[in-house]
């Protein structure tokens, strides 16, 4: 017994003494490696939901940071004219934002339910604003208070709710991971006004350690990093401290957004960020995040138009996977937190689809190119990241003369994907070779899938199936097993 306890604290000071140290520089910190399950899971819900909920407004303005509704009171700030006329004219320009508070009362916030729809829309982690750049938290954080000298936060304040530890706990219970969107500052916290310095050591850091050290988030989407460098946010020491002492040192995922100096640098440890079409490649591990509309916040002002088709949003992750990224989908509950039913229909759609074709998405990985396009003379020269200057659709429905998306590829252990974005009687894979024993079929269904090798070319029959056999969005997956 006594040779067994002397080899149990041998093993336990052995493991003790090759544990990871990570110091508070870079070079020491990119030798973490980001946890795997992120760049598997492939897909995860964004909310932003806060006081800026109330007012829920923002000039419609594709490819504009003006049409986001979260950023009213900065744009007020700034007499912007479109959020000035609308505040005005609403609510008098006497109205100052901090009176918007009382309104966001979250009275029909059902944070079960929330979580339903999350888990019944296929993702499998879920990313909350715990605070934006108004300062107002989702959380019952001291520091909040303090800075603004009222009450500032969802517990203090109107709702009397922890509406993140509520939502946390439903979405935990539900299967998936839960994280949090942090914004590094705050417009116009009157420390960050003129005091920096003592602003993120005093506030700042305060804050984010109790929001990690209560509530343990999977992933910690870091913002609002722009105006000050990564030493002078103290980064590399907090990053530390989350990767050596945090309660969730080994499993928590971060972004790059870290100071004004960090952003698409591809350091090892944090994955990096795309936003509203980006895009990246496989190369690196990274993830996109749009809204179901123009805005991350609700905005009452977006019309059906304004909104992604479920068909669109299909589409849309399958480009994102096809690349090598994650797909984060925001929606913006409005102020008595309701998710908009146009939003919960779109998540639903998804759901339903990847629930028979999920096996192409999740833990998939990109194959050596992302999709095949048909030539034409007006072809983009852009190929791998066409979602920065177009919508899906306007490249998966043939024109004359245009270039437009045939298939999406993935692939995973010994077997390779192909995304089909509508029905086609004879399917043409260019620069396919399969082998003799390779089996090709379509996913939810049983049909007997006929397909020839000709040359670098697969040409796969598809009289066995018929349109109503597939998804209703008309988006399906062949599946070539033993390629």
């Amino acid at each position: 017994m006594k040779y067994f306890y002397v080899l149990l604290f041998g093993f336990i000071f052995s493991n003790a003494c090759y544990a990871q140290n990570y110091e508070a520089n870079w070079t020491s910190l990119n030798t973490r490696k980001i946890p795997a399950w992120f760049n598997q899971d492939k897909f995860g819900i964004f909310i932003h939901w806060g006081v800026y909920s109330v007012p829920a407004y923002a000039p419609i303005m594709p490819n504009s940071g003006y049409s986001y509704a979260e950023w009213y009171w900065h744009r007020l700030f700034e007499k912007q004219k479109d959020f000035m006329a609308f505040h005005t004219k609403t609510y008098g320009s006497s109205f100052a934002y901090e009176q918007f508070e009382p309104k966001f009362t979250a009275e029909m916030f059902q944070p079960d339910q929330w979580a339903d729809l999350f888990k019944k829309s296929g993702a499998k982690y879920v990313v909350l604003t715990s605070k934006h750049h108004e300062g107002y938290t989702l959380w019952n954080s001291a520091e909040a208070d303090k800075a603004w000298n009222r009450p500032w936060n969802a517990v203090t304040g109107t709702p009397h709710r922890d509406l993140l530890g509520d939502l946390t706990n439903s979405v935990r219970n539900a299967g998936l991971k839960m994280g949090y969107y942090y914004s590094l500052y705050e417009w116009f916290n009157p420390m960050w006004l003129y005091d920096k310095k003592s602003y993120v050591e005093k506030h700042m850091i305060p804050q984010f350690k109790d929001l990690v050290t209560k509530y343990k988030p999977s992933i910690i989407f870091s913002d609002g990093e722009w105006d000050l460098s990564d030493s002078a946010w103290q980064s590399p020491k907090l990053l530390a401290w989350l990767f050596n002492e945090s309660p969730v040192k080994d499993n928590v995922v971060v972004n790059d957004r870290w100071g004004n100096n960090t952003r698409e640098k591809n350091h090892g440890a944090m994955y990096t960020t795309s936003e509203y079409g980006a895009g990246m490649d496989a190369s690196i591990i990274w993830e996109e995040s749009q809204g179901v509309g123009l805005s991350y916040g609700y905005n009452r002002n977006e019309q059906l138009k304004d909104y992604k088709s479920s068909y669109e949003l299909i589409l849309m992750l399958n480009d994102l996977v096809s690349r090598g990224g994650n797909f984060l989908l925001d929606i913006g509950p409005d102020a008595d937190g309701n998710i908009p039913v146009i939003m919960q229909q779109r998540l639903t759609d998804m759901g339903n689809w990847l629930e028979v074709n999920g096996e192409a998405i999740y833990g998939t990985t990109a194959w050596r190119q992302p999709a095949q396009w048909s030539e034409g003379p007006k072809a983009t020269k852009n190929k791998a990241s066409f979602m920065a200057a177009y919508r899906v659709a306007d490249l998966v429905v043939p024109k004359k003369d245009s270039a437009y998306i045939e298939a999406f590829f993935t692939k995973k252990e010994n077997n390779f994907y192909s995304i089909i974005p509508s029905y086609r009687n004879n399917i043409t894979l260019k620069n396919v070779v399969l082998s003799n024993t390779a089996t090709v079929t379509v996913l939810g269904s049983s049909a007997k899938i006929i397909w020839k090798q000709k040359g670098a070319n697969v040409f796969v029959d598809m009289s066995s199936i018929k349109p109503n056999d597939i998804s209703p969005t008309g988006i399906f997956v062949l599946k070539f097993s033993n390629p």
